[in-house]
């Protein structure tokens, strides 16, 4: 049964998604691409152990601490090859970022038909657990800022809060 629920973040309204007792999505209100496959409005409001748990989580996070994303239980209902791009989102420590390519490298290991940074891109973009699996960590080839489901104010503010220079991020690239 899914159920969803409001956390009132310091960066906006977060909408959280549960399916029984795993977390199934988590969207800034009115991002892009906000309730995915999910008709938001056939939902019931309510709360369950995971929603409660991810309000923690959350709140801990925005207190500056640095919560485990083991601590939940993420099932984002996504395709086998986003699966494995959130995966190595999963990875990427507080106050580091990794670019497309990158993550495109780190895929490109075993058998598996080769990574291109584009599709690794529309992956992120995708996402549909944000700031628990850290999409905000992800950087353009050149350090740039590229674009954020949330906005990219947002993001800015999510890096910010990790600990890059304000001041370094308002120019749009991390160098």
């Amino acid at each position: 049964m899914l159920l969803q629920t409001t956390y009132q973040s310091p960066l906006g309204p977060i909408i959280l998604l549960a399916r029984d007792e795993q977390l199934v999505g988590l969207w800034f209100a009115g991002q892009k691409y906000q309730g995915s496959q999910y008709d938001l409005s056939q939902i019931s409001t309510a709360e369950n152990q995971i929603l409660r748990q991810s309000q923690i989580w959350l709140d801990a996070y925005f207190a500056g601490q640095k919560p485990a994303i083991d601590q939940l239980n993420l099932a984002p209902e996504v395709t086998p090859f986003r699966q494995r791009v959130l995966a190595v989102l999963t990875q990427i420590p507080q106050g580091q970022v990794l670019t497309y390519g990158e993550i495109a490298k780190k895929m490109n290991t075993g058998n598996q038909q080769p990574t291109s940074p584009r599709a690794v891109g529309g992956a992120v973009g995708h996402n549909p657990i944000s700031i628990i699996i850290p999409c905000h960590r992800v950087v353009g080839s050149d350090g740039s800022l590229t674009g954020y489901a949330g906005g990219l104010d947002r993001k800015i503010a999510l890096l910010a809060h990790e600990g890059f220079d304000q001041e370094v991020l308002n120019h749009g690239r991390i160098n």
